[in-house]
């Protein structure tokens, strides 16, 4: 496929944001988080109040996305919908560089609205993809975004690494001011490379109608029941959308949790963020492989690999006792992270109904957020009742297992 300059503007916006996903949500604030704004609290319970705000701003994108995805197919305006969260969310990064020591409720709720306002750009980024492309494009196009963002994401980490560790050669008198600093730059970077998706990606106007902002949400409230309805009884979507909320949850709760797991296992600040940063960058030539083996084995089968992976590696984490495991657990991750995403984004846009990607793509998120209100509260309350964090990241192995099985039945979508 010729990468033009709609997709690659397209793409681009996963170079945009995963700055958040890897500086902030996957980075730094889990440990900014425990040590910074908590501390002096027991390590298992800011373990759970991490898990207890990431479910909370799930069950909102549950609540919210799929009537914004349904008013952005109502009027056209998925660009303009992305651009007001991409703004919420770089304020509230920048926000959080503001928060003082101790003050472990407002970082809550300032993360808890970044969280949303990230999601929500999503539903509206992941709705034009069959918008731009469409059969076997989609996985390479899909594929081309993810690997985009490890590399983007993994650029401005990198920045924000060095920071951390060598804060004097960067003007910063110590750590804590290069990290409220990267918050910073996260929301620079992000506005910064939305920019060519907003000039060159054109807006679709499908089934675009003139209607006052109310009758616009009685409609959505109503094409959404209906969508709802219909997704009930196509039995090939809705098995897929059960087996992706199973599976994906683990795979969001690794991402937001897995640094957070190896602070409570007391290891160093430093080799954890360097193992992330690891991730970042094998993902990269790994999310693009996996777009090359889907048009070799299709898209089913690699998805079931990397399941298959994930579960070795939850096993592996139980026994895990220093950083070098860590780094091994992390260079795996980053192999396959990439592509499960990827393939199941391109899955799921080959099997809806073309004219409804708002709709459709509004219950994807839906479904892959609501996932997250799970995870986060297996691994986080699990560590606080037993005082031991393996534990909690245990309880991950049912959620790649029951998703891994029912993925089986789902029958692949015809690709031309």
């Amino acid at each position: 496929m010729k990468i033009d300059k709609k997709i690659f503007s397209w793409a681009l916006y996963d170079w945009a944001n995963s700055a958040f996903a890897t500086t902030i949500m996957a980075g730094f604030f889990p440990i900014f988080f425990k040590d910074y704004w908590s501390a002096g609290t027991e390590s298992t319970l800011t373990t759970a109040r991490l898990g207890t705000i990431i479910s909370i701003s799930s069950i909102f994108m549950v609540v919210m996305s799929p009537l914004l995805g349904a008013m952005s197919d109502l009027k056209g305006t998925k660009k303009l919908f992305l651009s007001i969260f991409v703004l919420v969310g770089t304020f509230s990064c920048y926000s959080m560089s503001q928060i003082d020591k101790g003050d472990w409720s407002s970082a809550m709720f300032i993360y808890g609205a970044a969280l949303l306002a990230f999601e929500f750009s999503l539903v509206f980024y992941d709705s034009m993809l069959p918008t731009l492309v469409q059969g076997k494009n989609t996985n390479t196009a899909s594929s081309l975004g993810y690997s985009l963002g490890y590399l983007g994401g993994g650029i401005l980490f990198l920045i924000n690494v060095l920071m951390y560790l060598d804060p004097e050669s960067f003007g910063f008198v110590d750590g804590v001011a290069s990290i409220k600093a990267s918050f910073i730059t996260v929301a620079v970077w992000w506005v910064i490379f939305t920019i060519p998706l907003l000039y060159f990606v054109p807006e679709s106007k499908n089934n675009y109608q003139k209607t006052s902002l109310l009758e616009s949400v009685r409609l959505s409230v109503r094409s959404l029941i209906k969508t709802a309805k219909i997704i009930k009884h196509q039995k090939n979507i809705f098995l897929f959308l059960i087996a992706f909320w199973l599976y994906f949850d683990g795979v969001n709760t690794v991402i937001t949790m897995a640094v957070d797991f190896g602070r409570s296992l007391n290891f160093k600040t430093g080799d954890l963020i360097s193992a992330l940063l690891l991730t970042q960058f094998i993902g990269f030539p790994f999310a693009l492989l996996f777009g090359n083996i889907a048009g070799k084995f299709g898209l089913k089968i690699p998805i079931l690999f990397c399941i298959l992976i994930y579960i070795i590696m939850v096993i592996g984490a139980m026994f895990m006792s220093n950083s070098t495991h860590f780094f091994i657990l992390a260079s795996v991750i980053g192999m396959i992270q990439g592509g499960v995403q990827a393939l199941s984004r391109s899955f799921y846009s080959q099997m809806i109904p073309k004219g409804q990607e708002g709709e459709y793509f509004g219950f994807y998120n839906i479904i892959g957020k609501f996932a997250s209100v799970i995870g986060p509260l297996i691994v986080g309350f699990g560590a606080y009742i037993s005082g031991n964090p393996r534990i909690g990241i245990l309880g991950l192995l049912v959620l790649f297992v029951a998703g891994g099985i029912i993925l089986l039945k789902v029958k692949e979508p015809q690709i031309v």
